[in-house]
C-alpha cells in the first residue's frame, strides 16, 4: 500500500467468501465509487467457480468510466494465496448452506420456538455458530501466519462469536465486526424528525448516537441531532403512534421480509427507556420466547414477520440468476452509493480521514463498564490511520444489561462447545436462552431437538460431534 498526496493506491484486500452473490456486488459499487483508493482484491472462496465469475463482474466494474475508483480483481485458490502480503481481510461467508439453516431456524418451532432469523441468538443462532466457529478457527490460523498485520473486517453472522473466535485462535489480531444495524435505526430517528419538526434532507450520519450493547441486541442512551435531544421526540412519537409504528417511505413490512414497522422498539423503549437499535426481527429474538415470537398471529400483531428459508431459497434462485445476467453482460451492477460504512473505515484505516462508527470488538477496554472484559461488544470508535480507539460509553441499565447477559454467557459456553464438541455445553446454553425459556420447554425435550439439529448440520461440523 502506497499513501501520497490523500490517495491510497496499491492496496491490497484479500475477500474471504468472495464468491457471495450479493453482497460482493455492494464491495465492489462502495470500491468503485471512491476515487482516493485503487488497488486489488483477491478473492478466495470454497465455491472457486463463483469466485471466478466475480473476478469478471468486478474487472467489468472497474472498467466502467464512471468507476472513479480503479481496482484490479483475481481469484485465489488457497487462503495462503488470498493472504499472503494483504493490508485489508474482508470476512463474508455463509457458513454451510441453507438446507441447514431451515434446520436452524425451522427444527425448534416443533417446542413451539419460532425465529424471524435465526442467525444471531436463539438456537438457530447458536446451531449455526457451531459450524461457523471452526471455519473461523482456520482463517485466524490462516492470518496469524500469512497476513499478521492485517486489518480484519467480518460481515459473518453470528458475528459476536465469530469475532471472539478470531481474537480466542489470535489474540494479536487486528479484528472488528462491522453491522449496519445501529445505521437503520439512525434512520428511523431521521424519518421521525423530519416527519414531527417539519424538517428535510437530513444526513442520517448527523443523528449523533452513543451506542452500547451487543450485536444485533444494540441500545442508544444518547440521541442528538443538531442540539436537539431526540429522546423527547422519539417518547412523543411512540405515544401518538404506538399502534401503526412507524414505516419508512416505500417499505412495507408485509411486502418485504426484511422490513418492520419498528413496534418493538417501541415497546422496548417504553418498558426500558433506551432505544433499541436493531431491526425488530433481530431485537425479538433476544427477548423470551413467550413475548414477540410467542406465534405467527403475535408475530404479525407487532407488524414484522418470520423470515423463512424457503423465501431464502427462492432469493438466492433470482441472485444467481442475476449473476449470470452481470457476468455475460447482460446487466450492470448498478453504481451507487449502497449506505455501507466498510469502505469509508478502511480509508480511515489508511489515514485518509477520521471516522467515528459503531464497531464490534472485545471489552477489553471497558468500553462498556459493567459488561465482562472477555465479552465482545457493539459501541462507537474512532478509526484513523491504523487504529482504532473504542469509545467509552459507559454503563447500561441494570435492566437492560440483565437482558444482555444470558447472550454473552452463552457465547463463553458455544465458543467452548464448538472447540471440544461438548454436547453438555450446548444442553447448558439452550436452556439459558431467553427464547427457550419463555416456552418452559422441557430439558428431555431440547436434549431430543440437540440432537437432531446436530444430526441436520454434521455435514458441516468436526468429526468430535459423531461420538458427542
Amino acid at each position: 500500500m502506497k499513501c501520497i498526496n490523500n490517495r491510497a493506491d496499491q492496496v491490497t484486500i484479500a475477500y474471504i467468501g468472495g464468491g457471495s452473490r450479493g453482497w460482493a456486488w455492494k464491495f465492489m459499487t462502495d470500491l468503485a465509487l471512491e476515487p482516493a483508493m485503487s488497488g486489488t482484491i483477491r478473492l478466495y472462496d470454497i465455491d472457486e467457480e463463483a469466485a471466478k465469475a466475480n473476478e469478471v463482474i468486478g474487472n467489468r466494474v472497474s472498467q466502467r468510466p464512471e468507476a472513479v475508483g480503479k481496482w484490479h480483481y483475481e481469484t485465489c485458490g488457497s487462503l495462503k494465496e488470498a493472504l499472503t502480503g494483504t493490508d485489508f481481510v474482508v470476512i463474508s461467508i455463509l457458513p454451510g448452506t441453507f438446507d441447514e439453516m431451515a434446520v436452524d431456524v425451522h427444527l425448534p418451532e416443533r417446542l413451539g420456538i419460532y425465529q424471524s432469523v435465526g442467525d444471531t441468538a436463539g438456537p438457530g443462532g447458536m446451531m449455526r455458530a457451531l459450524r461457523t466457529i471452526p471455519m473461523f478457527v482456520e482463517i485466524a490460523q490462516a492470518i496469524k501466519a500469512y497476513a499478521p498485520e492485517a486489518w480484519v473486517i467480518n460481515y459473518t453472522n453470528p458475528m459476536s462469536l465469530c469475532v471472539k473466535t478470531l481474537y480466542h485462535v489470535f489474540p494479536n489480531i487486528k479484528a472488528f465486526g462491522c453491522c449496519h444495524e445501529v445505521f437503520g435505526t439512525q434512520k428511523v430517528l431521521k424519518g421521525i424528525l423530519e416527519k414531527t419538526m417539519g424538517l428535510s434532507g437530513i444526513d442520517r450520519r448527523d443523528i449523533h448516537v452513543n451506542v452500547l450493547g451487543i450485536n444485533h441486541f444494540t441500545w442508544f442512551d444518547y440521541a442528538s441531532y443538531e442540539g436537539i435531544d431526540l429522546f423527547p421526540v422519539y417518547r412523543k412519537y411512540i405515544q401518538e403512534h404506538f399502534e401503526e409504528g412507524y414505516q419508512e417511505e416505500g417499505r412495507d413490512w408485509k411486502k418485504n421480509t426484511f422490513d418492520c414497522a419498528h413496534r418493538v422498539k417501541f415497546d422496548l423503549f417504553n418498558r426500558y427507556g433506551l432505544i433499541a437499535a436493531a431491526g425488530d426481527r433481530h431485537l425479538a429474538e433476544f427477548m423470551p420466547g413467550d413475548e414477540y415470537l410467542k406465534d405467527p398471529e403475535t408475530v404479525a400483531g407487532w407488524k414484522f414477520g418470520l423470515t423463512t428459508v424457503d423465501w431464502r431459497k427462492n432469493d438466492l434462485k433470482e441472485r444467481l440468476a442475476k449473476s449470470r445476467r452481470l457476468l455475460t453482460g447482460e446487466e450492470e451492477v448498478e453504481l451507487k452509493p449502497t449506505g455501507e460504512e466498510g469502505i469509508l473505515l478502511i480509508k480511515a484505516l489508511c489515514g485518509l480521514c477520521r471516522v467515528v462508527s459503531n464497531v464490534n470488538i472485545p471489552n477489553s477496554g471497558g468500553q462498556i463498564a459493567n459488561l465482562p472484559r472477555e465479552a465482545v461488544v457493539e459501541t462507537n470508535a474512532l478509526f484513523e490511520r491504523d487504529a482504532i480507539r473504542p469509545v467509552l460509553a459507559g454503563t447500561l441499565p441494570e435492566t437492560v444489561r440483565e437482558l444482555i447477559m444470558p447472550h454473552v454467557e452463552n457465547h463463553e459456553r458455544i465458543l467452548k462447545a464448538a472447540l471440544t464438541c461438548d454436547k453438555e455445553l450446548v444442553v447448558q446454553a439452550f436452556m439459558h436462552d431467553p427464547l427457550v425459556k419463555g416456552k418452559k420447554a422441557k430439558e428431555e425435550d431440547v436434549r431430543l431437538l440437540i440432537d437432531e439439529m446436530i444430526e441436520g448440520t454434521k455435514k458441516y461440523l468436526p468429526e468430535g460431534w459423531t461420538k458427542a
